[in-house]
């Protein structure tokens, strides 16, 4: 099956601590049905000093539950659902439902 939510897209947070935050997904793991959603569910983890980097406290995004996102709608940016439609040259594409506007592009 076709992924609603991919790296890239434009999304709203629908419950927990950050409802209502929208942010561009960074990363999708599939297997755990999670997403890194850049500025949401920041964290603070304390970092060992490496070559590479200084030590101290930094802030980071935690992953968060794809039933708990919504893509932002292209027309209007308010949450909506992802529906599919075939082109006439045959692509699969996802459309916002609330609008019917295509996602992808």
């Amino acid at each position: 099956m076709a992924a609603k939510i991919r790296k890239g897209d434009k999304v709203i947070v629908l419950a927990g601590r950050d409802k209502g935050k929208s942010g561009e997904v960074i990363q999708v793991v599939p297997a755990e049905s999670r997403a890194l959603v850049r500025g949401v569910n920041m964290v603070r983890r304390h970092q060992r000093q490496t070559a590479a980097q200084q030590g101290g406290i930094v802030a980071k995004e935690a992953s968060v539950h794809l039933s708990n996102l919504a893509i932002a709608d292209p027309k209007d940016g308010k949450p909506t659902r992802v529906g599919f439609k075939l082109l006439k040259d045959g692509r699969k594409v996802r459309v916002a439902r609330r609008s019917g506007e295509q996602i992808d592009a």
